[in-house]
């Protein structure tokens, strides 16, 4: 990870996803310059996962999977 990207982390603006349920397995996302960041909510000082914003429009925009 990039001393810019570290420092981008540090003061992201995290916001639960509305798919999470009640159950706690919930998802975060934080958009960062040119990055989407994704965490686990119960463990907001592990590891996050970094997306360029397109790869992360079509994970999103997915359809469901039955």
């Amino acid at each position: 990870m990039t001393p810019t990207i570290g420092a981008a982390l540090a003061v992201a603006r995290w916001r639960k996803s509305s798919h999470s349920g009640d159950e706690g397995a919930c998802v975060e996302l934080a958009a960062l310059p040119g990055t989407v960041a994704v965490r686990d909510s119960k463990d907001p000082a592990g590891p996050v996962l970094l997306f360029p914003p397109a790869a992360w429009a079509a994970f999103a925009g997915a359809p469901p999977r039955r």
